[in-house]
């Protein structure tokens, strides 16, 4: 776990009401919504940090029957989300220049029934 990248840090930058914001863009209300949005560290190193959307089932939803696999090229055009931003912020916090990072998701990892991840990673550039 990073001492830079912490929970309070990352809850900053990817707030819990993120998720309800999506879901009320995306259905119209935030209690349609399957599961609820968490951004966490799984590391980070000399110009590369892995970070993860953990996306964690709702009581009574089904996270499995929902299309979590697309979501990210869901996550990385929606606006509401702005995982641009998020990376943006991560660098910044990492004292990487802003122009100097490239980023990218991963595809949906299932971990569990109730645990959907998917990978944000992070590299910085040559100066």
């Amino acid at each position: 776990m990073s001492k830079v990248l912490d929970k309070a840090f990352l809850e900053s930058v990817f707030p819990p009401e993120r998720t309800e914001a999506f879901f009320d863009a995306l259905f119209g209300g935030a209690e349609e919504g399957a599961y609820d949005i968490v951004l966490v560290c799984r590391s980070e190193g000399e110009g590369k940090a892995e970070l993860a959307f953990e996306l964690h089932q709702r009581p009574g939803k089904c996270l499995a029957c929902n299309l979590t696999y697309g979501l990210p090229q869901v996550f990385q055009r929606h606006p509401i989300l702005n995982v641009a931003g998020v990376a943006r912020a991560v660098a910044e916090k990492l004292g990487w220049p802003g122009d100097k990072v490239r980023w990218w998701l991963g595809h949906t990892e299932e971990v569990s029934r109730s645990l959907h991840v998917i990978l944000l990673y992070l590299e910085r550039t040559a100066d």
